[in-house]
């Protein structure tokens, strides 16, 4: 039954005046009995901490445990004027000298480390991450920073590749065949929402989707043509592009791109998460290393 503020109130008060006739009546019956004055205290039981009843290690926290260590955030550094004005320059390669104290911080994401080859680390980023910079650099997992060198990039697919050198890096990521993901497949995002200050940050969820087809444009709003990709619910906020979707094998089975954050109508939608699939990503950074960019026929 729902109660008036004044019902409650009076109940209340009803409620503690039965209480206080009790404990005075009581008291009277009390020292009428032994006639004479005593004081008593309740003795009270420390809380403690239990032993955790959670035996063993969850699936997703192999998984997440296996590839963490691969998991970077990239900073997309930029001349000051050029964040001022609002030009921005052409990608360049951050091994010229460009680390004048000119640069800031305009843009982070993530990237994750797919290769170690000798001296040189390669990191898969997404090309909205690391465009217009005129320098970049890499904060791997422990906290190390180190300068990254562009290898190339490709607007159509939204992939870069980076290099490092690879003194500092210990773990690198494997992918799966994102033609064998199923919708309902549990996986981790995995990356740096909001920036650096949040790295290496872990969400989960499920493959929604796994031949989803959503317009790609470029940096300009232009289209690019249709995109094939995975759909997943976990969360992916600004920063986790470039970061890898993982499946509970600790696997690569995408990289995260893009979200949808509202419909055509301005409906709000949440839990709508696209990546790159890893079959995908796979044969860009392949042609990458080795030729710097993307060649593609054309007609006419």
């Amino acid at each position: 039954m729902k109660l008036s503020s004044e019902s409650k109130i009076v109940v209340i008060g009803v409620v503690a005046g039965l209480i206080g006739g009790s404990v005075a009546a009581g008291g009277v019956t009390y020292f009428s009995q032994d006639d004479q004055s005593s004081v008593t205290t309740s003795k009270t039981t420390a809380v403690k901490v239990k032993n955790n009843n959670v035996k063993g290690t969850s699936s997703a926290t192999k998984a997440f445990k296996k590839v963490s260590g691969a998991v970077v955030s990239v900073i997309n550094l930029q001349k000051q004027q050029s964040l001022q004005s609002g030009i921005y320059g052409s990608t360049t390669d951050s091994s010229s000298s460009s680390d004048s104290s000119d640069l800031q911080t305009a843009s982070e994401g993530s990237g994750v480390i797919y290769k170690k080859d000798n001296d040189t680390a390669y990191i898969v980023t997404n090309n909205h991450v690391v465009a217009d910079s005129n320098a970049i650099q890499v904060l791997l997992s422990d906290g190390t920073k180190l300068t990254a060198k562009l290898v190339g990039t490709d607007e159509q697919t939204d992939l870069a590749v980076l290099k490092v050198s690879s003194s500092k890096i210990n773990e690198v990521a494997d992918f799966a065949d994102s033609a064998k993901t199923e919708a309902g497949q549990s996986v981790l995002a995995i990356g740096s929402p909001l920036g650096s200050d949040y790295a290496t940050s872990v969400t989960e969820g499920i493959i929604s989707a796994t031949k989803r087809q959503v317009d790609a444009t470029d940096e300009s709003g232009n289209s690019l043509g249709k995109a094939t990709v995975l759909q997943t619910d976990a969360a992916i906020n600004p920063g986790n592009s470039g970061g890898p979707l993982v499946n509970l094998a600790g696997q690569v089975v995408g990289i995260n791109s893009m979200k949808l954050a509202s419909s055509e109508d301005g409906t709000s939608v949440e839990g709508m998460g696209f990546a790159i699939p890893s079959n995908t990503v796979v044969s860009i950074i392949n042609e990458l290393e080795k030729n710097g960019k993307i060649e593609r026929p054309a007609l006419g």
